[in-house]
């Protein structure tokens, strides 16, 4: 059975195969493992799915857990925003990722559908981030079905993944599992992690989602400041 909780934490956090470090440490064993592995290159989400996705907050990611991290940096970007704070500055540090408090609307504790359907949403989010620009054809899938193997993904999760991937995307519809407005931060978030907005096709997908969640200019501000700080 797909434990969808378990995929955000590999997406966010994955192993380097051969080693027992995730990709967020061991810089140097990495970098060597990179040029003999695709795998060793980056979180599971970069190497499966072909984008930049948060190499330096997989530390982290590991420790909190992938959806307590998400929740933590839209929590964190929310806090900021709230308190009328100039947007984050990049440091040289990887910050403290802590998870929301308990009872907040941020934790994931309190998702009205469930911590795991909500988990679910996410990892939905993060595949369509990646398919922006279009590069995933036929070649691309099959590339993405081959890593999946290497990454030692259960079969439930690989099957899922290869559903979406060949599924139209559907923004209304991740629009509408997003149930409070903390849960509409945490999807922006979570796409976020999943790209640097390097194209045209990227930002744009960015700035329809955030419109039609309805976020604030400035809150968006402080979720690009604040993912971007943690991925430094």
């Amino acid at each position: 059975m797909l434990d969808p909780k378990k995929l955000l934490d590999d997406l966010l956090g994955s192993k380097v195969p051969g080693s027992q470090s995730t990709v967020g440490g061991g810089v140097g064993k990495v970098t060597q493992l990179a040029k003999d592995n695709p795998l060793a290159a980056g979180a599971l989400a970069a190497v499966l799915l072909g984008t930049g996705t948060g190499r330096s907050i997989a530390g982290s990611a590991v420790k909190v857990g992938g959806l307590a991290a998400i929740a933590g940096l839209a929590y964190k970007a929310y806090q900021n925003y709230q308190a009328g704070k100039a947007p984050e500055q990049p440091t040289a540090r990887e910050p403290e990722l802590l998870p929301p408090p308990a009872g907040d609307t941020f934790n994931p504790a309190t998702a009205p559908q469930g911590e795991e359907n909500f988990a679910m949403v996410l990892v939905r989010a993060m595949i369509a981030a990646a398919r922006a620009d279009g590069h995933i054809d036929e070649a691309e899938k099959a590339k993405i079905a081959e890593r999946m193997g290497q990454a030692g993904l259960s079969l439930e999760a690989q099957q899922f993944i290869t559903r979406e991937l060949a599924a139209p995307v559907d923004i209304d519809a991740l629009i509408n599992e997003a149930k409070t407005e903390a849960q509409k931060i945490e999807l922006y978030t979570a796409s976020r992690l999943t790209i640097d907005p390097e194209t045209r096709a990227e930002r744009g997908y960015l700035d329809l989602l955030a419109g039609r969640l309805k976020l604030p200019d400035a809150l968006v501000d402080h979720i690009e400041a604040t993912v971007s700080n943690a991925k430094v």
